[in-house]
């Protein structure tokens, strides 16, 4: 459905994630500090958490509807922010605009589950929920084209995304919204198998928000024009697309192994964007890495969860992006409060600790299955009793 894709890539890369490539050109004319941004990213956080948690109350009834809601929050709010005349009102309508990014993923999960052509084909939902790559790409290009007249990039945006819902609602087939209740709820035993999941995906999200929130500032500052600064950007979504021809190979690795790997080069991209941003090789490079390592990241998150309970994989799924959201939120915060007070060295130098922080969660399970392995071996002592099988 090319419909869903430029819907996820216009909610997303478009608006949702653009604010931190507009924020250096926002900052000179409106005056918003560093630490008031992060606050800004925070609350836009927040905001796509309460849509998520929207979308999938009312997905299974009013999934169209909740397009229309993703269309009016994220198109009608990039056009506010076209308009805004102060801080304030930017700040207000940036958070605004995150709604729709929220709600438009269980939106499109019951639009393709309604739909004949692709019900039951895992590839497509998998296809549409690849649009954010090509969004920040296409973000980017704006930006080239139009910076510093931010206010047209964000223009731009709201009318593409605008017409972009349009034709999703359109094109949508099998049925209407209708009565259809809601799935169940999590139950205590997913919570119990899921809490280092959830415990690496807040760590992932806190870890990751210095990147999105100032990574663009960070290359600036070093003193890169504003193209360099740009191309930057841009490579984090092409580094986020790569991910499509390298996930048969980490499908291979097994999540865990895939999340400690992941999780791991994010965290050293981090690291080197932070220290390192000041050759405009190194900042390019380090932001194509870590947009292969964030984007490939939450896919072992998804493959963790369905590792551990396939059933719920859908409602595991959006329930773990939106802790990872959360962490966004707690980490622009103690980005924008670190940023305005060490400086970008130290914001990332803890950003990339948070995030080695959740590649470690992983990494005692694989130790224990070491041992337990180890213990079987011919020849050697076996364990009085066999240790269960961890599910989380």
């Amino acid at each position: 459905m090319p419909g869903g894709l430029a819907l996820v890539a216009a909610t997303y890369g478009l608006v949702r994630l653009a604010t931190g490539l507009y924020l250096p050109d926002v900052q000179d004319e409106l005056g918003l500090s560093a630490s008031a941004a992060g606050l800004v990213s925070s609350g836009a956080s927040l905001a796509y958490c309460l849509g998520a948690l929207l979308g999938l109350v009312l997905a299974g009834r009013r999934a169209r509807t909740l397009v229309v809601v993703a269309a009016l929050t994220a198109g009608g709010g990039a056009l506010g922010l076209a308009v805004a005349p102060d801080a304030t009102t930017f700040a207000a309508l940036a958070v605004v605009a995150s709604v729709g990014a929220g709600v438009v993923s269980p939106a499109l999960v019951e639009i393709l589950r309604r739909d004949p052509v692709v019900a039951g084909d895992p590839s497509a939902q998998a296809a549409v929920n690849a649009g954010t790559g090509p969004g920040l790409v296409a973000a980017g290009v704006l930006a080239l084209t139009l910076l510093p007249d931010w206010r047209a990039a964000w223009a731009w945006s709201g009318v593409l995304t605008l017409a972009v819902a349009a034709l999703v609602l359109v094109a949508a087939r099998g049925g209407t919204d209708a009565g259809r209740a809601p799935g169940p709820a999590l139950p205590r035993s997913w919570w119990w198998g899921h809490r280092k999941v959830v415990v690496a995906s807040l760590l992932l999200g806190a870890g990751s928000a210095a990147v999105w929130s100032y990574g663009r500032v960070v290359v600036l500052d070093a003193g890169a024009g504003t193209t360099t600064s740009v191309v930057a950007w841009i490579a984090l979504g092409v580094g986020g697309t790569a991910v499509v021809a390298t996930a048969g190979r980490l499908g291979r690795r097994g999540p865990r192994s895939a999340w400690v790997l992941t999780a791991a080069v994010t965290a050293v991209a981090t690291l080197t964007l932070g220290v390192g941003s000041g050759s405009a090789v190194v900042a390019v490079v380090a932001c194509a890495v870590f947009g292969w390592g964030f984007v490939a990241a939450t896919g072992a998150l998804i493959a963790w969860t369905l590792d551990v309970d396939p059933g719920r994989a859908a409602s595991g799924t959006a329930l773990l992006f939106v802790v990872l959201v959360l962490g966004q939120a707690l980490g622009s915060a103690l980005a924008g409060a670190l940023v305005d007070g060490p400086g970008h060295a130290a914001a990332f130098a803890a950003a990339a600790g948070l995030t080695a922080a959740g590649a470690l969660v992983a990494a005692p399970l694989r130790l224990r299955r070491r041992r337990v392995a180890a213990a079987a071996t011919p020849g050697r002592p076996r364990a009085a009793r066999a240790p269960s099988r961890p599910c989380g």
